[in-house]
């Protein structure tokens, strides 16, 4: 039996081909379209000379073709990989090359920055563009809609699909540039939860055909399908990982057409489609999600909603209380994890108990370690470091060093320790303390502060530079940077976040500015602490 994510899928294909696999819009792809396009793509990949194990980009806002993009690798025994859309041309070409990409998957809107830097990746063997609106895909790269019109028959490469076969996911950088956490898809399905249905109340499965029996004895029951909107980016490992569950289970995955997050809009999507999940990545979506709320009392019932499930980022007790006003038969799943610790801990909010954001239940393979490997006990007090073991991924890509700075041996097994620090509470639950490194996440995006200082340096005039996050109510943290200018026209916030934004992703740029000589030790090292303190009062009296 070889649990592979092609194998599970097709499985439910061959069960329930006319039911919805895939909604975007007014556009519905059933399972059988949804596996004949992927088998047509998988075809042109293998046909463009990609072997076993080639590496796969997914350079793609969400929509269908994500989603078939990854079934196409998974079919033809090759290891997808997400890309950031928001990176500039030096990270795509860094993130491209350290994957050994030797296929991207493209929205035409990005062919621009792609023609950028596919000089620079030789080991490119074929660039596939989706076409879209006012982009038209460029003479260099090979029509999507093109290749996966017709479909194919079931496809499967000469070296067929085996459980090792890897899903990658590129983490956002927390300690440096992104590593490509390696997974293989028996370990992250049985992380995942081995296609146990919460909603149904059934545990995992235990063959690959049963997925498809499962899917099918739904359907025939009559039970509403089981729509997922992920309205976080599926280049994310929250909306990516949980949209292949909702796809095991033979539910559906809907995304929005749109590319700016509108809660109204979401809110119609849920109504006109009766979904029933959400997944969001913590305040930079429940935020704006409550004040649509608050602003247009009653307008939007969502009686079909059950489920929002959060991860990356905590989204603020206010936020859950908040939000299970307007939606009291709706519960909130807040998980805690990361791409290389899946089920690290979890809390559950219900109306009229609205978990506090920084206390969550371990899962069943976590534990709290002191650095040392002692286990943390309950109510000790005692920091420690969260771990998850059983499944966890085979390490990070083409990096040992780092791999076994985290992936650790405790008590003579194998866990996968990312770095947040908790204490257990007397009850046996945690609560987090943080990241130990510096790491900025702005809504669930996570920044390395060195590689905006570096870029922050390269502005005429710029003698020395810190970066620190800044406590903000919808994203978690905001970029704040306290330059040390020794030009003669001090430049303004506006002028420093063009000229970060010219050089990384947007989201990276500061939104704060603090103009003053920036302190370090003896040694060099920054005083983070210090620095974000020095920031906090500055602005404070600015304002």
């Amino acid at each position: 039996m070889v649990w592979n994510y092609a194998n599970l899928w097709e499985s439910v294909a061959s069960a329930t081909p006319d039911r919805p696999a895939l909604i975007h819009g007014e556009r519905k792809i059933t399972w059988n379209e949804f596996d004949r396009r992927a088998n047509a793509l998988a075809k042109a990949m293998v046909d463009a000379g990609l072997s076993q194990q080639s590496k796969v980009a997914a350079y793609l806002y969400n929509g269908p073709e994500y989603l078939e993009s990854y079934y196409a690798a998974f079919k033809a025994g090759l290891a997808p990989f997400n890309t950031n859309y928001r990176y500039g041309g030096d990270e795509l070409t860094y993130l491209f090359d350290n994957a050994d990409a030797e296929a991207v998957v493209f929205h035409a809107s990005f062919a621009e920055m792609a023609d950028k830097v596919r000089g620079r990746l030789p080991k490119v063997k074929i660039w596939i563009a989706v076409p879209e609106a006012g982009h038209p895909v460029p003479e260099w790269a090979a029509d999507y809609d093109a290749i996966v019109a017709a479909g194919a028959d079931r496809f499967e490469a000469p070296w067929g699909r085996t459980a090792d076969d890897l899903l990658i996911m590129y983490t956002g950088g927390t300690t440096g540039m992104p590593k490509g956490v390696m997974w293989r898809q028996e370990d992250l399905f049985k992380a995942l939860g081995g296609g146990a249905n919460l909603l149904l109340g059934l545990g995992p499965i235990e063959r690959v055909e049963e997925a498809g029996e499962r899917a099918k004895a739904v359907d025939a029951s009559g039970a509403p399908l089981n729509i997922t909107i992920p309205v976080a980016p599926l280049m994310h490992a929250t909306g990516q990982f949980i949209s292949f569950g909702t796809l095991i289970g033979g539910g559906a995955v809907a995304t929005l057409t749109g590319r700016k997050f509108d809660p109204a809009v979401l809110f119609d999507e849920v109504e006109r489609l009766e979904a029933s999940g959400l997944i969001i990545v913590g305040p930079a979506f429940a935020a704006p999600m409550l004040e649509t709320l608050e602003a247009n009392p009653g307008r939007w019932a969502m009686p079909s909603l059950k489920r929002i499930a959060s991860s990356g980022a905590m989204w603020g007790l206010e936020n859950k209380q908040g939000l299970l006003k307007h939606l009291p038969n709706v519960m909130l799943m807040d998980s805690l994890g990361s791409s290389e610790a899946l089920g690290l801990a979890s809390s559950t909010s219900g109306a009229g108990q609205a978990t506090s954001t920084a206390k969550f239940v371990t899962g069943p393979n976590a534990a709290v370690f002191t650095e040392d490997g002692v286990r943390v006990e309950a109510g000790s007090g005692v920091r420690g470091l969260v771990a998850v073991g059983g499944h966890t991924p085979v390490g990070y890509y083409k990096d040992e060093e780092k791999s076994a700075k985290t992936f650790r041996t405790f008590e003579g097994r194998r866990w996968s320790v990312p770095g947040d620090w908790a204490t257990v509470e007397t009850d046996g639950s945690i609560t987090l303390l943080g990241r130990g490194s510096q790491v900025i996440n702005t809504g669930g995006e996570k920044v390395f502060p060195e590689e905006v200082e570096e870029a922050l340096k390269r502005f005429p005039g710029v003698r020395d530079a810190a970066v620190v996050g800044l406590p903000d109510p919808r994203f978690g943290e905001r970029i704040g940077a306290i330059v040390d200018f020794g030009g003669e026209n001090l430049p303004t916030l506006a002028d420093l976040s063009a000229h970060v934004k010219s050089l990384l992703a947007d989201y990276k740029a500061p939104r704060e500015l603090v103009l003053a000589p920036v302190a370090r030790a003896p040694n060099g090292k920054l005083d983070y602490k210090a620095l974000k303190a020095q920031a906090i009062a500055a602005l404070a009296t600015d304002a």
